[in-house]
């Protein structure tokens, strides 16, 4: 992969290409606190979603530094995103996962809040968009066609949690297409152009 430096790219995994074998060589990738992080996870998708994001962050960034995956070291940060602590100087990057997808986005010139939604046709969005966005918003929502109302209720759901990573109210977002998922980019400074979107160097060729 070759991210963009001067704006930002994501990568995305399909974490069922993954096999069971490479995970212990991810495992050993993880530092200590998330490794302790990792053996508390119950569900079984939740373990490959938490372990495989963190081994495809490392990828990204690795190549971008010029360093192996394993010698990058993230802070684990109870409720917020990793922090990177070694090497410094690294990309801004922001985390995400929904079902079999985990990916992540990375920025030299600007932070970063991303999110990923795999679409569901059989959600309740009227209900969702009730409990989330209020009355007035499930109005609009419900005069939509069917799968227009999807559409926009996964757009609107995946940038109120990338700018909610991203922590900034002033935020510039971006929505990218993709066929299973909704896909948004927050950033602090405009981007200038669409993130490239890359299929990540993990997944066997």
């Amino acid at each position: 992969m070759s991210p963009v430096l001067s704006g930002a790219s994501i990568c995305l995994l399909d974490i069922r290409t993954i096999a069971v074998a490479q995970l212990h060589q991810y495992e050993s990738w993880l530092g200590a606190a998330e490794a302790a992080r990792y053996t508390r996870f119950v569900r079984p998708l939740r373990r490959r979603q938490f372990l495989l994001g963190r081994a495809l962050l490392r990828a990204a960034m690795g190549e971008i530094l010029a360093v192996a995956p394993e010698s990058i070291v993230l802070e684990e940060r109870p409720g917020q995103a990793p922090r990177l602590l070694a090497p410094a100087g690294g990309p801004y990057f922001s985390i995400s996962h929904s079902g079999h997808w985990v990916a992540c986005a990375l920025s030299s010139t600007t932070r970063l809040g991303l999110d990923i939604e795999l679409r569901d046709p059989q959600r309740d969005v009227l209900a969702l968009a009730r409990q989330a966005f209020g009355a007035a918003v499930a109005g609009e929502l419900e005069k939509l066609p069917p799968e227009e109302r999807q559409a926009v209720f996964y757009q609107r759901w995946s940038e109120a949690e990338a700018r909610h990573k991203l922590g900034v109210e002033e935020a510039c977002c971006m929505t990218v297409a993709h066929a299973e998922l909704s896909i948004v980019l927050c950033s602090t400074a405009p981007l200038g152009q669409a993130p490239v979107l890359l299929l990540s160097a993990l997944a066997p060729d």
